[in-house]
This record gives structure tokens, C-alpha cells and sequence, in this order.
């Protein structure tokens, strides 16, 4: 089966539509979204609608639960946009079944889920909704080991925005040390598929991967920035920060 992993969207729909298309033209089976379909960007009711049509596993983020509920740990923008998020999916825009819809589908995305020898996480397997996994996490054996030893074989993961492959033997490797292509074995692993709404590794394109057979790809995909920046900037509850940053992949 050829399936096509997502994470962290962030109410990016000019990104979320432009990935769904190249996801599309690779011809995959299903579509697999580790969480955080919202937060930060501003069209979460059009991106949840998405997410609905085309994805055949959707998780829980931990910004989709903090539209859920109140959001815990978040920074003022960051809970700023929650709080506005909260009010976009409150307005039905017209249509309260297609609200109500919304509301019902967050309300019971999973927090983890299996599918033969893949574990699907937002975060962790040891804290699927919130347990950041960062490169340089690596250097932490006694948290790598805890986790390792809570995964059957290999993880997919999301969260922080930084794609790559971390190795049972404590390394990691970024896109483009691998030539954006991995190979699974019989060793354990962790996948990071990165961000299609807001990149953090310092290259702004969406980034999502592909996995067929025991090859991983990760795919990175341009989009019109500049769309997102600007729909940020004009609603003032959302910091313009959160839109700058798209610019620099950071």
C-alpha cells in the first residue's frame, strides 16, 4: 500500500490544497494525518473540511485539542489563535450541520493508531498529543531508550515541525543527508514527516512524506507563502509573526 503521511497543517489551506495535489499526482492508496489540522493559520474550518474528505486516518494535534477544550501550555499567540480558531468553528458561515460535522470529527480523532508495522503518533509514543522528539534529542539516551522501547518497529510522528529519521542508535538524519529517501530494516525507527502548514527546518516548502513498501520518501512542496502571509495579517487576532515566519521556515 502507498501511503502519503501529513502533519501540523495549521489552518494553511494555500499549503494543505497545493500538498493534496501532489499527493494526488503520486498515486497513493491513503492518506494518513498525524494531527494538528489547526492553530496558528487562518482558515481552520476550510482545512478540516479537507482533512475530512481525503484522509482515511486522522489524528489528534495538540492545538486540535485546545480548540477542543482550553488550551494548556501554549504562548499568548499561540493561544490567541486557539481562542479565534474556537470562534471560526463556532460560526457555521451559514451551515451549522457542516459546523456541527467539524465539531463532531475533532471531538473523536484518536490519540494513536496502528497499521501493521507503523505506529501513528502525533508527538511520541510515550506522549502521543504532546511530547516534543527533537534532532537533537539524540544526545538524551535515557529518554531515546524510553521511547524506542515503547515502539513495536517504526514511528510516525509529528509536532515539531522539523522532518527526519531518528535511528535506534541515536542518530538522526535530515531530508537532505538521505537524499530525501529512507529505507526501513528490521531496526527500530522514528519518523518526523514535518509540517505542511508551518515548516520549521529552515526550508519554508510543505513538507510531507510518502511510504511504499520498506521505502520512505519525503516529499517538499512549494506554495503560494505570501497568500497565508497576507489572510494572517488581516485578521488581527492572529499575530503577523505567525504568518512572517512562514517566509523563513522557522
Amino acid at each position: 500500500m502507498k501511503t502519503a503521511i501529513i502533519s501540523d497543517i495549521h489552518s494553511n489551506l494555500a499549503s494543505l490544497t497545493k500538498v493534496m495535489a501532489d499527493i494526488q499526482a503520486q498515486g497513493v492508496d491513503q492518506i494518513v494525518c498525524l494531527g494538528d489540522i489547526v492553530g496558528y493559520g487562518p482558515d481552520p474550518r476550510e482545512c478540516i473540511d479537507l482533512i475530512m474528505e481525503k484522509c482515511s486516518i486522522c489524528l489528534l494535534g495538540n492545538h486540535d485539542q485546545g480548540a477542543l477544550f482550553d488550551p494548556e501550555g501554549f504562548n499568548s499567540g499561540a493561544e490567541r489563535a486557539i481562542f479565534w480558531t474556537r470562534s471560526q468553528l463556532e460560526n457555521s458561515a451559514g451551515d451549522r450541520q457542516q459546523a456541527d460535522r467539524r465539531w463532531e470529527f475533532l471531538g473523536e480523532l484518536p490519540r494513536n493508531q496502528s497499521q501493521g508495522e507503523f505506529l501513528f503518533v502525533h508527538g511520541s509514543a510515550r506522549n502521543p498529543l504532546n511530547e516534543y522528539v527533537f534532532p537533537e534529542d539524540t544526545y538524551n539516551r535515557r529518554k531515546m531508550e524510553k521511547i524506542f522501547a515503547l515502539i513495536p518497529h517504526h514511528s510516525f510522528q509529528g509536532h515539531t515541525h522539523v522532518p527526519g529519521v531518528f535511528t535506534e542508535d541515536f542518530r538522526f538524519f535530515g531530508p537532505d543527508e538521505i537524499n530525501y529517501e529512507y529505507r526501513l530494516s528490521d531496526a527500530k525507527t522514528m519518523i518526523n514527516v514535518g509540517s505542511v502548514g508551518q515548516p520549521r527546518d529552515g526550508d519554508p516548502r510543505a513538507c510531507y512524506v510518502i511510504v511504499e513498501d520498506d521505502l520512505v520518501q519525503f516529499r517538499r512542496v512549494e506554495y503560494p507563502i505570501d497568500e497565508t502571509v497576507q489572510k494572517i495579517h488581516d485578521i488581527p487576532d492572529l499575530d503577523n509573526f505567525l504568518g512572517d515566519r512562514l517566509r523563513d521556515g522557522r
